[in-house]
């Protein structure tokens, strides 16, 4: 397959592994038949993910390792972690994708996992995606006033995100403070979705901004070592010329005094 080919398909599964995360992440509109569909179907992607993103696997114990990479590695193994457990306790509960295999492990404790891990494995591809954001923005070549507009709109959505975060409490799923998901069922499909969209903005957010860090420091770093090298190759042109400049006058002498 070619790397043209290879990088459509991965921006495709990874657009729909964000629809569909957002499906997952609204229960109460989807309902729990489609829920457990969708997250077959989201399993199957994330595996087909994995495969094309194979040499990344063989890349890692290759190279430096910066700020930004020892991020961006954490959060990936971190993110498949946590969604293999929410996809084995989320098939331990299933009652209608695949029912013979449920109670592979006990019930209450795959509910307990599957709720916590559930939203982590909801905040790790956000930060995920987030890391992502500044190289993908570099290749669209905006100008300054268009890039300063683009951030305060993604700043202003982060901040909303984050406003529902507290308020709907998800804090307390990831830190596994509650046994049951608190659902408002009254809430529309609608509302549901924007405050999930919101949500996975502001994570976003996060991730953007520890890459955009990542990359200014490392441009210091680099334009350090520059002037370094700068410095050192100035020092000796200087020390070579001085050497060439006292040679040629002990040369003189030499001639005068024969």
């Amino acid at each position: 397959m070619k790397a043209k080919s290879k990088n459509i398909i991965r921006r495709i599964i990874d657009a729909v592994l964000t629809v569909i995360l957002l499906c997952l992440m609204a229960f109460q509109v989807t309902g729990e038949m489609a829920h457990e569909w969708l997250g077959i179907g989201m399993t199957v992607l994330v595996i087909l993910h994995q495969i094309l993103n194979i040499k990344w696997y063989g890349a890692l114990f290759k190279g430096k390792y910066r700020t930004y990479r020892i991020i961006q590695t954490a959060v990936n193994i971190l993110l498949l972690l946590s969604f293999a457990a929410t996809a084995f306790s989320g098939m331990a509960m299933s009652g209608y994708a695949v029912p013979f295999l449920y109670g592979m492990a006990k019930v209450s404790l795959a509910r307990r996992v599957h709720l916590s891990l559930s939203h982590w494995t909801f905040v790790l591809m956000a930060v995920h995606l987030g890391l992502h954001i500044p190289a993908m923005t570099a290749k669209m070549n905006l100008s300054d006033n268009k890039r300063r507009i683009v951030s305060a709109v993604f700043s202003i959505f982060a901040g909303a995100g984050l406003f529902f975060f507290l308020k709907n409490g998800i804090y307390n799923y990831l830190f596994f403070s509650v046994p049951f998901a608190f659902l408002d069922y009254g809430k529309s499909a609608l509302l549901v979705f924007s405050e999930n969209i919101l949500m996975l903005l502001f994570f976003a957010f996060i991730g953007t901004q520890c890459a955009v860090i990542c990359k200014a420091g490392n441009n210091k770093k680099s334009n350090r070592t520059k002037n370094s090298k700068t410095k050192d190759i100035k020092m000796n042109q200087k020390l070579f010329l001085n050497f060439s400049k006292i040679n040629k006058k002990k040369k003189k002498k030499r001639e005068l005094s024969g």
